[in-house]
């Protein structure tokens, strides 16, 4: 079962491969000029949106035409040549708002930026203050334990604008009550950005503004269910999904919104 359409996935691959760089089909320096031929990265690259959409382990995906480890592998791989990384900044190509909110997922496996979760009977938990432009395309991300709370994470995330290229000149950040403090008003200050938070107190229908874009660009990456119940105890690897995913949301948006406007070779025959 295809974890995305072929539509979405095959400018994914395109993109993609563009940035794994050259491998021999066989290792040449093996001692006995022989090798097993080296597995597709696109058989890889296929297991890693498995895994990112069903959540299931590494041993339910593998199969004869790919092993556990070399999934696991390949990731660690591309991982340390910031491919995942690069793969979304390519994405990202414009934005004008801003939007910061924070959202709690389970983490039965514990690990690097777990913590016990408040609204989880104090199992293990992971926060992400999570941010996007004015339409929900995620920009970025910092990654702590459940128990934080969303205000004091506020300036780290704000602090990956500066990883994210030449900006607009003038920014308007909408978060929630929760941020509703004289310390958040300077902390926006301090960066030049123009704040529309929310006050405590006062019902989220009536105020809720922009905010309801990041919310639900949390729910969006909470469909990938590898997001959504966090097994991975590397940040590095919560990361790299976390990439992957926000890349697949990112290219995805445009083509639903073009749909209805445009036509072109390959495109889906209904509204995706």
């Amino acid at each position: 079962m295809p974890a995305l359409p072929s539509w979405l996935t095959e400018p994914l691959w395109d993109q993609f491969a563009v940035l794994l760089p050259a491998r021999p089909e066989y290792q040449p320096d093996h001692p006995l000029g022989c090798h097993r031929r080296r597995i597709s990265d696109r058989i890889v690259f296929d297991k890693m949106l498995q895994l990112l959409r069903f959540g299931c382990s590494y041993e339910a995906i593998a199969d004869p035409t790919c092993s556990a480890t070399t999934i696991r592998s390949r990731r660690d791989e591309w991982i340390r040549l910031g491919v995942f990384a690069e793969f979304k900044r390519i994405a990202l190509e414009s934005y004008d708002r801003i939007a910061v909110d924070g959202a709690i997922t389970k983490a039965p496996g514990g690990g690097e930026a777990a913590g016990r979760s408040p609204v989880d009977r104090g199992e293990q938990g992971l926060k992400r203050s999570g941010m996007t432009d004015g339409y929900g395309i995620p920009l970025s991300r910092v990654l702590a334990g459940a128990n934080r709370h969303d205000s004091p994470l506020l300036a780290s995330t704000l602090d990956l604008l500066d990883d994210l290229g030449p900006l607009p000149d003038d920014i308007t950040v909408h978060p929630d009550a929760g941020y509703d403090s004289d310390k958040t008003r300077a902390l926006l200050a301090e960066r030049g950005l123009h704040g529309k938070i929310a006050h405590k107190g006062e019902k989220a229908p009536i105020q809720a503004g922009q905010r309801w874009h990041v919310e639900r660009t949390h729910a969006w990456q909470n469909t990938f269910q590898r997001l959504a119940r966090r097994y991975e105890r590397r940040t590095t690897v919560i990361n790299a999904f976390f990439d992957l995913a926000d890349t697949v949301i990112t290219v995805r948006s445009p083509i639903r919104q073009e749909w209805t406007t445009h036509r072109w070779d390959g495109r889906p025959h209904r509204r995706p």
